[in-house]
């Protein structure tokens, strides 16, 4: 096997070797399962940094392996990947680093780990899939290695919360395998291909194809938690603080609005999705999504799941840029890709914060706690007014091409949802702000702990969040960094 057809799968295996090594190492192996942990997460950086200076080059990557006669396993490098595996593999490497603080004095970390790296595989496997039958067993490959993270406590409420993951994600994943091979029993077996592979066979059997999409969406809609599928998301908050982050930012939410994504533009295509005419229903329910996953979150005194309810609209805009046709839309699309994952991962990691050093769990909670936490209040505040979409952060940028988007397409009144959405982020969000930063403490915090005076809590869990933090702000101030990368994407999607 060359160079190239191995890349994609070594890709994958840096997380996925490492996982299986850390399943059999002893609790009190501390270090050896940090060194592994580490080392997967820089190599899995080094190898993607040496695919994008290929790519750039004009070099093909492409691992495929047999699995049955006409089924190949096939991991694929393009441009739609690449912005996929970035943002994973980047923030695997810090909610790694703040897991290992998060879960220094718990039970059970290398199954804790073990999980952890495997899902993080399974969500490369997701970004690289080259066919349907890939993007399947990788799919299906989170939520199995996902379930034990969910219900890592064992609490009755932990089990709670898994079961009620398994059983939506399961249908999801039935259904998915039905579309998958009633297309495959009609048209054989296809890959995914820039600009859709389907253009001609579809328009011959418009309401099957049609149909069949309406699958592929409410299959992935499962984990993109769209409404009315929405309701294992809050239930999962169970979790310990950097699953939540995992989950909300990196793999599973976003395995299933990349899914949607993936099925549009490179299997059926947007200009055969647009004259299938399947692109209206999806731009309803995603605006539907957005408000009322914002609505549910104002109600909501504990923290995590008004982040959670939060999640349900704002992964919504990803697929509103797929549903509004035009470049200028899926380029806002794909960018809160990326912006969403590094807002909502500093969001989390800030709660995670709070609870482990303060034990706050709710918003009535947090009565001065900026003085308190400075620098995670500071890096939570930058994670909430991005997700309003206020100047000059990353959601700022993914909101005005998403507006500009609705415009070129002429659904104007989309504009109207996206200034309610950001009214109702301020609702949920600015309340917590004010709070932080303008109110006085009213008790002392149960489970205050001191960190010599110099650092607010211990330095593995304040470093990511003001990481991340600042990429919020960087995408913000410099878009152009990211946004060359999508125009790229869209240009190949809309000419093929």
């Amino acid at each position: 096997m060359t160079w190239e057809n191995s890349l994609p799968l070594l890709i994958v295996l840096t997380s996925l070797i490492p996982g299986a090594i850390i399943f059999f190492l002893r609790e009190a192996a501390h270090g050896v399962r940090t060194v592994l942990n580490l080392v997967g997460a820089f190599s899995k950086l080094v190898l993607i940094a040496i695919m994008i200076g290929g790519l750039q080059a004009g070099v093909t990557y492409e691992t495929r392996l047999p699995l049955l006669p006409n089924f190949d396993l096939v991991l694929r490098s393009d441009s739609l990947s690449v912005l996929f595996v970035i943002l994973s593999a980047s923030l695997w490497l810090v909610t790694t680093i703040y897991a290992i603080g998060y879960l220094e004095e718990s039970p059970n970390r290398s199954r804790f780990f073990g999980f952890f790296s495997l899902c993080v595989s399974a969500t490369m496997g997701i970004a690289l899939a080259g066919n349907l039958i890939t993007l399947l067993i990788f799919y299906e490959f989170l939520t199995i290695c996902t379930y034990p993270l969910v219900v890592h406590r064992g609490t009755e409420k932990a089990l709670r919360g898994g079961r009620t993951y398994l059983v939506y994600t399961l249908i999801g994943g039935v259904l998915l395998l039905v579309a998958v091979i009633w297309l495959h029993a009609v048209v054989g077996a296809v890959e995914f291909m820039d600009g859709g592979v389907l253009n001609g066979v579809a328009q011959s059997q418009p309401a099957l194809f049609s149909l069949l999409y309406v699958m592929f969406v409410a299959a992935f809609g499962v984990k993109a938690a769209l409404v009315p599928l929405h309701g294992w998301l809050p239930r999962a908050m169970v979790a310990p603080a950097p699953v939540s982050a995992l989950l909300h930012a990196v793999a599973v939410v976003k395995a299933g609005a990349f899914g949607i994504v993936r099925i549009t533009y490179d299997l059926y295509g947007i200009a055969v999705a647009n004259q299938l005419g399947v692109l209206t229903p999806l731009l309803l329910i995603t605006c539907l999504t957005i408000v009322v996953g914002s609505l549910f979150a104002i109600f909501q005194d504990d923290l995590k799941k008004r982040l959670a309810y939060s999640t349900v609209s704002q992964v919504s805009y990803i697929i509103l840029g797929v549903a509004l046709f035009g470049p200028i839309g899926s380029i806002g699309g794909l960018l809160h890709l990326v912006h969403q994952g590094v807002m909502k991962i500093t969001l989390f990691f800030g709660a995670g914060n709070l609870a482990e050093t303060l034990g706050i769990h709710k918003v009535s909670e947090m009565d001065g706690v900026g003085r308190r936490m400075p620098l995670t209040m500071a890096a939570f505040t930058v994670g909430a007014l991005g997700m309003i979409g206020v100047p000059p952060t990353a959601g700022f940028i993914s909101k005005w091409y998403l507006g500009s988007g609705a415009l070129a397409a002429n659904e104007s009144w989309v504009i109207g949802v996206l200034v309610l959405s950001s009214l109702l982020n301020a609702a949920y969000f600015l309340p917590i702000l004010y709070r932080a930063w303008f109110k006085e403490q009213q008790a002392p915090w149960p489970e205050e702990h001191d960190f010599g005076g110099r650092l607010e809590t211990h330095w593995t869990l304040l470093m990511p969040p003001v990481v991340t933090g600042l990429f919020a702000l960087l995408l913000g101030i410099v878009p152009y960094i990211l946004r060359s990368l999508v125009e790229v994407i869209i240009l190949k999607e809309y000419i093929g």
